[in-house]
């Protein structure tokens, strides 16, 4: 797989609405936000991904934090992705807690890879898989794994058909001590993500079962 064309700034479910911290009327952090936040700062993370801030939703949750990562061999991209870490210390029905993270990860692939009716289920399946290894507990999962093809025409007839996968997805993470949850191991689940989207061979011996995706088509370069 290669990196979708451009940068993530299309939205997820409203994740464009950049601004710097998505507080609203300036106040300051509440502790567990800024905790959360901090973990996020300094998770250890695969060397091939490369993170950065970049501006969070403004209307999604009084409190958000918002990171950009791509999975990167040498001058080559292989997947990018947004994980966003939402915070209403009021609480949220839909959410059924105070956080919620929400990601968008993509990649392109292969047209015969493309067409596989068990493709949608396998990505889900990644998420869910990267979690529940890193002994994560979560609730309210939801999300949508698209696929999206292209055909070019007239001038641009000679570019060869592309294929595009793509995950949106949000859940809740548990709440630890102190109302905090445990944001650096979600952070390194979804980077699992990333990588297994990326066809990324496993990180470790502990991760041998993960099956992937072949990595077939040539990355785009940055």
């Amino acid at each position: 797989m290669a990196a979708a064309q451009g940068r993530l700034s299309d939205g997820t479910g409203g994740m464009d609405d950049g601004n710097e911290e998505g507080r609203e009327g300036g106040r300051a952090d509440p502790p567990p936000f800024r905790a959360a936040v901090d973990a996020l700062r300094t998770a250890r993370l695969r060397p091939q991904i490369e993170v950065e801030p970049t501006p969070a939703p403004r209307r999604l949750a009084p409190y958000a934090y918002a990171l950009e990562a791509t999975v990167v061999d040498g001058d080559q991209d292989l997947a990018d992705g947004r994980l966003v870490l939402l915070h209403d210390p009021a609480g949220h029905d839909a959410w059924r807690g105070t956080f919620r993270l929400v990601t968008l990860v993509r990649a392109e692939l292969e047209q015969e890879m493309a067409v596989d009716p068990l493709l949608p289920e396998v990505c889900w399946s990644w998420l869910t898989g990267a979690l529940q290894a890193r002994g994560l507990t979560y609730g309210e999962p939801s999300g949508t794994v698209t696929r999206a093809s292209s055909h070019h025409f007239g001038g641009l007839s000679e570019r060869p058909p592309s294929s595009q996968i793509e995950i949106r997805a949000s859940w809740t993470p548990r709440e630890g001590l102190g109302g905090v949850p445990d944001t650096a191991a979600h952070m390194a689940a979804w980077c699992d993500l990333l990588a297994q989207v990326a066809g990324l061979p496993p990180a470790g011996p502990g991760d041998a079962s993960v099956v992937t995706l072949p990595q077939r088509r040539g990355p785009q370069s940055h």
